[in-house]
């Protein structure tokens, strides 16, 4: 892998190239192919490679929670995230892995499902939901996550960050999807996009890595690295510190 903006530079620290700049930061980690579509079939598998697998790897490692949403979760199968050994350093200081965080309205989820049944303590998965929720649903899901209410009819994302950081998780990683990618965006609570462009053309109907609600959020192009094509950029909100990897 070699870095291609600001500077070249062949084989640069990667984990130093996506260090968090401070403790309470939320980026987005999103992957698109060249025009643009946020899926194939329904899947980002397709659009993935290699070198994506090892920085959404990364970006895990770093991070202190991964946020995702229910349809995102159902559809690419989502499971507890597992402790590497090229992690060790990364989570000096905290558990082995990052929790998942869910976030649905309806609590429309597997609650039998890996997730939340192979979840190591350490890591309890973490639901995400409404005031509105059905009441018997929120039961169970207290009783198998770690459960947040944060909103009434829709879940509060400013609120759902807000406990997360008060539970010291403050590094936030979003996986998606683009309707919780644009909510995030919409409400203000995204300070980077880490975008992988898949050299693809996927035409069709997806959807963009935002779908939704506005947000015209302002960003500065503060890094790119490449590999067999693939292009894995880092969009800094401005009038964000940045720190230099």
């Amino acid at each position: 892998m070699r870095r291609i903006h600001p500077y070249a530079e062949d084989e640069p620290d990667i984990p130093a190239a996506y260090a968090y700049p401070r403790d309470h930061w939320l980026r987005l980690n999103m992957v698109a192919s060249a025009d643009g579509a946020a899926w194939v079939e329904g899947h980002s598998e397709g659009l993935s490679g290699g070198a994506d697998k090892r920085i959404f790897g990364l970006l895990r490692g770093l991070a202190d929670v991964v946020l995702a949403g229910a349809a995102t979760v159902r559809t690419e199968g989502y499971r507890p995230a597992r402790p590497r050994e090229s992690w060790r350093a990364l989570r000096e200081g905290r558990p082995p892995a990052p929790p998942i965080a869910v976030v649905t309205r309806r609590l429309d989820l597997d609650l039998d499902s890996e997730l939340f049944t192979e979840a190591e303590p350490y890591a309890r998965t973490i639901v995400i939901t409404t005031e509105s929720a059905p009441k018997d649903r929120r039961e169970e899901a207290a009783a198998r996550a770690d459960l947040i209410i944060a909103g009434d009819e829709l879940v509060d994302l400013a609120t759902a960050v807000g406990e997360l950081r008060d539970r010291g998780l403050g590094r936030v990683l979003c996986e998606g999807g683009p309707r919780v990618n644009a909510q995030l965006a919409a409400a203000g609570l995204v300070d980077e996009l880490a975008l992988t462009v898949s050299p693809l053309l996927a035409g069709g109907d997806a959807a963009r890595i935002l779908d939704g609600v506005a947000s015209h959020t302002p960003v500065t192009l503060a890094q790119v690295l490449e590999e067999d094509g693939f292009l894995f950029c880092r969009y800094i909100r401005e009038a964000q510190d940045e720190a230099s990897g």
